[in-house]
């Protein structure tokens, strides 16, 4: 009886050495898979996934600021891309850090999550100059680690060592990527298929492919995850599935990590790439649902806090343009509010009396000088999910 024929999806193993042990690193096949995706098998999903994205992309166009939506949303996901990765930064953390310009050096944990939003600020900006490459990533890359722990990993620079994902040591890992060697083809043919459009797959589809094959490559010594997270959203805007950047799975996959990260070893080990598939396609969907959702509410709350302070405040004016500057910044010091509106610092010290005493902002020093406002409820609305994960430390 013939041997069957091996399986096309599955990579190969090469033998490497590494740290003075021999170890078996994964080599993925390029993309497209072969055989092709059975796309029948994912229509449902997909359907609700690309449904989910045209109200998110509807809802925006209604927001009073798109551009203030996206301020947001971006540093939530550098907050919640940089948890699955170990930080305890919250979203209150990052925004007090850029409110309150402290001196000296933040934290390491704030650094980096800041250095996340600069990274994907860069790589959208870019986008308009510069197509979506192997070019583009590593400059976003090079600003990801451009200072803090990142800094001594070779920013900017694809890996020219060997490194393993899990375990102690290469010979005990969960899993060992590419070696050096193999690393140009593995990211020729990633290019490649950024580009490509012979294979009829959905942008969605290609999006949920190319991030795993990111991971499994493992280009860099330090913020594989970060950067392969930022790739589906970037290739969605280019490709017009998103006209604004809104679609962030960063708190998906930290809710599910466990699933995440045993469906991207089953690609590797079995070419299960239609299981993955599905947990992507749902990760679109229910993000996108909960993006409209806290569109929707910040929306409305913006709305109600006008209303209030048109009918309860004694002093309309200048309390709806503090208001309207909380809607950009959700904290800020009475100084800054000087400094952005032009109003005298008596006109703006009364103004937030009237909004702390309506309910509306809080002081959360309890200083008397340098005294920070904080819009809490809208703040509540964008902090939903990005508690740190317990350390296992």
């Amino acid at each position: 009886m013939a041997d069957p024929e091996p399986n096309p999806r599955l990579g190969r193993f090469v033998e490497t050495p590494v740290a003075g042990e021999t170890v078996r690193a994964f080599v993925p096949p390029p993309l497209p898979p072969v055989p092709p995706i059975d796309v029948l098998t994912l229509l449902d999903r997909l359907s609700l996934a690309e449904r989910a994205l045209g109200r998110l992309d509807g809802i925006t166009m209604l927001l009073p600021r798109q551009e203030l939506f996206l301020y947001m949303y971006v540093r939530k996901e550098a907050v919640l891309s940089s948890q699955i990765e170990g930080t305890q930064s919250t979203l209150s953390d990052l925004l007090r850090f850029e409110t309150e310009a402290q001196a000296g050096q933040p934290i390491d944990d704030i650094r980096e999550v800041s250095n996340y939003v600069d990274a994907m600020m860069y790589g959208l900006e870019r986008l308009e100059a510069l197509p979506l490459s192997l070019r583009l990533v590593r400059e976003m890359h090079e600003r990801l680690l451009q200072s803090g722990r990142g800094g001594t990993k070779n920013p900017g620079e694809f890996r020219r060592s060997q490194n393993w994902i899990g375990g102690t040591r290469p010979g005990n890992a969960l899993f060992v990527p590419p070696p050096p060697t193999e690393l140009d083809v593995c990211l020729d043919a990633l290019e490649h298929f950024m580009h490509e459009e012979e294979s009829p797959l959905p942008a969605l589809i290609k999006a949920g492919l190319l991030h795993v094959q990111f991971e499994t490559i493992h280009p860099f010594l330090d913020g594989n995850g970060r950067i392969g997270r930022l790739l589906v959203t970037l290739y969605l805007c280019v490709n017009g599935v998103l006209r604004k950047p809104l679609l962030y799975l960063s708190l998906y996959l930290k809710t599910h990590r466990a699933d995440y990260y045993r469906l991207l070893q089953e690609v590797r080990e079995n070419g299960a790439w239609e299981a993955w598939l599905e947990f992507f396609l749902t990760g679109v969907a229910d993000t996108a649902n909960q993006a409209f959702d806290a569109a929707t509410r910040i929306v409305e709350l913006f709305k109600q806090d006008r209303e209030r302070i048109t009918a309860d405040s004694d002093r309309v004016g200048s309390a709806l343009r503090v208001h309207d500057l909380f809607q950009q910044t959700p904290y800020l010091t009475g100084n800054q509010i000087v400094h952005r509106t032009g109003l005298s610092a008596p006109t703006v010290n009364a103004a937030l009396a009237d909004l702390e005493r309506m309910g509306v902002l809080e002081e959360v020093t309890g200083r008397k000088r340098g005294r920070v406002f904080s819009y809490r409820r809208y703040l509540a609305i964008l902090s939903e999910g990005t508690a740190p994960l317990p350390s296992t430390s």
